[in-house]
């Protein structure tokens, strides 16, 4: 079908040494000029075989035979043109994600949706990534406008999905739930983390663990032997990589979310799985539990002995990442997508090794992640479908290891030929069952922004380490005082 009535008449009106036209999947021509998705539709039309010859799924027609068609096109459908509306352009679903500067993971994205628009010609996937501060920035600026996207990517948890949810911004999902079945799809770690208020939100887009991954060289430079099974040890590796000159650990302070890390990971040591749930879940008191400042004081020590290197403060995490990558730093704290963004850099795998954080509960760091649904999306059919597609078994299985390690859907099969670390999370995860959250995803936004403040207050010495869990609840206290 031709996208105006004047391209019509363009073309009938062309030269004939210059007439040929196309209808194809992707794009036809009018004379010379390929006409892109934006401008013209998928032509679709019958007429008689004697009008034209048909090759795979494009029609070409020359000289007058094209002429021919043209007319009869006309002809036929000229009533239509004129008292009806135009054929509409394709329907343009909107989806922000998250950039995680993996070109395996951007590369996936990319032949995912080739395929999805192929087998939907109606409909174009529009694809926006952004860095992890860009993206939440983005998300709170068009939150309750039109420039709000169909499919937008957050992180499950309180304080970032749940904060769109709050806003009214995520569409529940409950329908698509029970007729798709997609209750059926997922595993019940990924699918937990859907329920917000009584309603199902978002589709699980990703699991990740957040695990120390180290150089192998640099602890044999070292000599440190095994990896740390305990603090204690984690500690005495600390010593022994700053005798010799490397830096233990690698944090991007510029993102308040990366020193956060290192944060919820002393609490777990100090204070133990139970107390340190009631404490993100503002249920204990963070004055009266001793091992909440514990955790600040043993924070602050990372910042004086130097353990963080000099200058953290004041580097992205991209850029502590090369401090892993050229031996300056041994390890790093992050999740099952490095073993990716590792690969792509050019390292050598063989190089890297990974092992929990030794906090002594026997529990993993992890997170999910989301693809929620636009309260207000024009397109909400078309993104359902879209996200149906995306998380489906067969899809999935086609792209293990291109977004993390494991998978969000039931029953992969991860084959025989996986890389060691991509195994050795799937060890983790079949091992350690019992997960503590990141404090941006169990706080509400406005605890986790004053967590994070004082965090960095401690680390730049402006706030007593030994004040910073009463200051914290302090807050807290007003916080439920007013909601």
């Amino acid at each position: 079908m031709f996208a105006t009535l004047q391209s019509l008449v363009d073309c009938i009106q062309l030269p004939k040494q210059n007439s040929r036209a196309e209808c194809g999947c992707n794009s036809w021509w009018i004379g010379s000029r390929k006409l892109e998705q934006k401008e013209a539709r998928l032509c679709q039309v019958t007429l008689s075989d004697e009008l034209w010859s048909t090759k795979t799924t494009n029609l070409f027609l020359k000289g007058e035979r094209m002429k021919t068609f043209l007319r009869y096109l006309c002809s036929s459908l000229l009533v239509g043109v004129l008292s009806a509306p135009l054929v509409s352009a394709q329907q343009e679903v909107r989806v922000w994600i998250l950039n995680t500067f993996s070109d395996t993971s951007l590369a996936a994205w990319d032949q995912i949706i080739a395929d999805f628009e192929a087998a939907n010609p109606d409909i174009k996937i529009m694809l926006e990534s952004r860095s992890t501060d860009a993206h939440k920035d983005a998300m709170r600026v068009a939150a309750g406008t039109d420039g709000f996207p169909d499919i937008f990517f957050n992180w499950a948890g309180l304080g970032l999905g749940g904060e769109m949810v709050n806003l009214g911004v995520s569409a529940p999902l409950d329908e698509a739930y029970a007729s798709l079945g997609w209750s059926d799809r997922f595993l019940p770690a990924a699918l937990a983390k859907t329920e917000y208020n009584g309603e199902r939100h978002g589709v699980p887009y990703t699991n990740h663990g957040m695990v120390v991954y180290y150089r192998k060289d640099s602890f044999e430079q070292a000599g440190i032997t095994e990896e740390p099974q305990t603090y204690d040890e984690l500690i005495a590796a600390n010593q022994k990589l700053l005798e010799v000159g490397i830096t233990p650990f690698s944090f991007g302070g510029i993102t308040n979310w990366h020193i956060m890390r290192l944060l919820d990971s002393l609490l777990e040591t100090k204070c133990g799985a139970e107390t340190h749930d009631a404490l993100k879940a503002m249920t204990a008191n963070w004055a009266e539990e001793p091992c909440a400042t514990e955790a600040f004081v043993e924070l602050k020590r990372w910042d004086t002995d130097g353990f963080l290197g000099e200058d953290y403060m004041g580097i992205s995490p991209q850029d502590s990442n090369l401090l892993v990558y050229t031996g300056a730093a041994a390890m790093m704290l992050e999740g099952s997508w490095m073993v990716n963004a590792i690969a792509d850099e050019g390292e050598d795998l063989a190089n890297y090794g990974m092992f929990p954080f030794p906090t002594g509960t026997n529990r993993l760091y992890f997170f999910a992640e989301m693809l929620y649904l636009g309260a207000n999306s024009p397109n909400q059919e078309a993104a359902i479908k879209f996200l149906d597609y995306i998380s489906s078994p067969e899809v999935q299985q086609a792209n293990l290891g291109n977004f993390g390690a494991v998978s969000i859907v039931r029953d992969m099969d991860y084959g025989a030929d996986r890389r060691p670390l991509d195994q050795e999370w799937s060890e983790i995860f079949a091992t350690l069952t019992e997960v503590y959250e990141p404090g941006d995803q169990a706080f509400p936004l406005a605890v986790n922004t004053e967590s994070l403040r004082i965090q960095n207050g401690v680390l730049t010495g402006e706030i007593d380490p030994n004040e910073a869990a009463a200051m914290l609840q302090t807050f807290i206290d007003n916080f439920k005082a007013g909601n």
